[in-house]
């Protein structure tokens, strides 16, 4: 499953909607892809998971690039 993630480069200062980031993480659920990404320095605000319109949506994006952590 993919799923989307918004958040802020920096945990350290206050989120600002305007840098606000996205990436793509493969996973089985929400608390998976926390649990890959709890060794970054990520605010994360918010993870959505990606499905079928959605999806195919997403991946006309030049910018969509899904990471597989593990």
């Amino acid at each position: 499953m993919i799923f989307k993630v918004f958040y802020q480069e920096s945990k350290t200062e206050i989120p600002v909607r305007e840098k606000t980031k996205t990436l793509f993480v493969k996973g089985e659920s929400e608390r998976e892809v926390r649990r890959k990404l709890a060794n970054y320095p990520y605010n994360i605000e918010f993870i959505t998971s990606v499905e079928s319109k959605f999806l195919e949506y997403e991946q006309k994006n030049e910018d969509y690039k899904v990471l597989e952590i593990e």
